[in-house]
């Protein structure tokens, strides 16, 4: 039986079209899959007991060995290369860039490192080639810009007395320069939503495979602990591919007008339960929420869905948001003729430069910007409470926490 499952990690650890590299305490690489070796121009077998540094440019193989001990002495799965570009070395010399996680685990009391590479280099230049678009339409807005003032000015001077003429002409010229300029920032659009697309995919999709392969590795009864760690790393992650998709279709029917609101009466408390049992699946270690527990009594007339929808989308970023071991706190107000729901959590705040555009769709603080996230929860959330007749507001500072406040009427007729 444990042959059979060493035979089916093995064929994984194969199969899998990202490069995997497993290295020991002292950075010798003990396995690697046929992808890297292909990757890194080395027969099957060749990199075996070889030292990591051959992998690595000549300029960072200095500071290398420094930055490895401290991984390892945090031990935590992360992904390499934060805010700056990594680039491997292949056998001929040749560098090309990658994207790295090092995932650290241990057999037998003995540490070792994976680590999941990614040849990026079609992504690089897909980005190259989307840029030198971007650059060229600017090039023609602004030779259309030119030509419209040139024209423009052509018809003052053979038309000074005809002041309504010249009028309707700088009207029209505003309207080719909205129109240009809606396309260009149409186009930017798309440009920025296909990345976030890209890479809110990848990102979880990579991890769900490492934890497959990891989990893969604890074969014993006395492993289970390990494996429901991973596990409960999949479920994590495909949570989180869940909710980007419903945000995307909920964007597509905003935009639409499909969006037909069911106005049910219903107790509160139901709704409250859902949202902090979904939530309680992506809590980090140490983090609590705190819930009111006597609300049996309120009841409203709303979109059930859509307010489960908007508290969610703010608990779940109240937990992405803060560090481990904080406290979430989650209350409930009752005035005459609403509810507030109110959503205080003790993690990065927003920065007060961003704050103004934290409703935009696609916007995403400047402190937020390693974290993962689509930027349109928020968007997507502000509108619907609009169209419910309530409101949406906070109060954040940098690095002290944030509170959401959520105001809905009790009865919506």
């Amino acid at each position: 039986m444990f042959e059979k499952g060493e035979n089916l990690f093995n064929v994984l650890f194969e199969a899998a079209s990202e490069g995997i590299i497993v290295v020991d305490s002292h950075q010798n690489i003990v396995a690697s899959n046929i992808a890297a070796d292909q990757m890194f121009g080395y027969a099957k077998g060749e990199l075996l007991n070889k030292p990591l540094n051959i992998l690595i440019p000549t300029r960072y193989r200095d500071n290398h060995p420094k930055h490895f001990k401290g991984f390892l002495h945090h031990s935590e799965k992360r992904q390499m290369g934060h805010g700056r570009d990594l680039y491997g070395v292949k056998k001929n010399g040749d560098q090309f860039p990658v994207e790295a996680g090092l995932n650290p685990f241990e057999i037998e009391g003995e540490t070792f490192v994976m680590s999941l590479i990614i040849d990026i280099s079609i992504r690089k230049e897909t980005q190259r080639q989307i840029k030198e678009l971007n650059n060229e339409l600017e090039g023609k807005i602004q030779v259309r810009t030119r030509e419209l003032e040139e024209s423009i000015s052509k018809l003052q001077n053979l038309n000074l007395n005809l002041e309504l003429e010249i009028k309707k002409r700088k009207e029209a010229e505003n309207r080719i320069k909205a129109a240009l300029q809606k396309e260009k920032e149409l186009n930017e659009l798309k440009t920025k939503f296909l990345s976030l697309v890209s890479h809110e995919f990848k990102t979880p999709l990579s991890g769900i495979l490492t934890s497959v392969v990891l989990a893969g590795k604890y074969k014993l009864e006395d492993q289970q602990d390990k494996r429901e760690k991973h596990f409960n790393t999949i479920k994590s992650k495909v949570h989180y591919l869940d909710n980007i998709l419903n945000d995307f279709l909920s964007i597509e029917r905003l935009e639409s007008g499909k969006v037909n609101y069911k106005y049910t009466t219903f107790d509160l408390s139901k709704v409250i339960n859902e949202v902090v049992y979904n939530a309680n699946v992506t809590l980090k270690s140490g983090q609590e929420i705190e819930y009111p527990q006597n609300i049996d009594h309120i009841i409203l007339r709303q979109d059930e869905k859509i307010l489960e929808l908007v508290l969610s989308n703010l608990l779940n970023n109240a937990i992405k948001y803060s560090p481990e071991d904080t406290l979430i706190n989650f209350d409930i107000k009752l005035e005459k003729d609403k509810i507030i729901f109110i959503i205080k959590d003790e993690g990065i705040g927003i920065p007060e430069k961003d704050q103004k555009h934290i409703f935009e769709r696609y916007f995403r603080a400047e402190n937020a910007l390693l974290n993962q996230g689509t930027g349109i929860g928020l968007n997507i959330a502000k509108v619907h409470l609009e169209n419910l007749g309530g409101k949406i507001y906070f109060k954040s500072k940098d690095n002290e926490g944030t509170s959401f406040f959520v105001e809905l009427p009790l009865i919506k007729d």
